[in-house]
């Protein structure tokens, strides 16, 4: 199996507290921060906040400077 398969996941439902159940989820980029990107996962019933997930890769960052 190839590991590069799974190198990232991004949750599609989670439990809320407030819905008392697995809801489907949004997710939406909260920070831009030097050692990932940071990422907020919110209810799609009621928008609670109900996970969030740090993003450590970085293959592609170029920081330009004028």
């Amino acid at each position: 199996m190839n590991r590069e398969q799974y190198r990232d996941f991004d949750a599609t439902e989670l439990f809320c507290p407030k819905c008392r159940r697995a809801v489907p989820v949004r997710k939406r980029l909260l920070m831009i921060l030097a050692e990932g990107d940071k990422y907020d996962y919110t209810c799609a019933c009621c928008g609670t906040s109900v996970g969030d997930k740090l993003v450590t890769e970085r293959d592609n960052l170029r920081i330009i400077l004028k």
